[in-house]
């Protein structure tokens, strides 16, 4: 993956929020559901074509505390299985 690509959500995916920041997603199109933890949710509601992952990261060290040393490994983590799932992308190009 290029340094400046630009994850981005599938837009058919729906966010379920739950009552404890955990959330679900599901892809009405395939019906397949995916598991946030309340940090994943966080990185979901980035997904806008607008955020590298150099700013996800920023964007999760100013709303967690103790965030480790192995995050930005983690958020690619946590895209590469979005991707995999057809649930996110990735865009070269910035929003307009």
């Amino acid at each position: 993956m290029e340094r400046d690509a630009r994850p981005v959500a599938n837009p058919v995916v729906v966010l379920r929020e739950e009552f404890d920041d955990w959330a679900v997603l599901f892809d009405p199109d395939t019906g397949d559901a995916f598991g946030l933890n309340p940090t994943g949710v966080i990185v979901w509601k980035h997904l806008d074509g607008d955020h590298t992952v150099d700013d996800l990261l920023d964007v999760i060290r100013s709303s967690c505390t103790d965030v480790p040393e192995t995050a930005r490994d983690e958020i690619m983590e946590l895209l590469e299985s979005l991707v995999e799932k057809g649930l996110a992308g990735f865009s070269l190009e910035k929003n307009p």
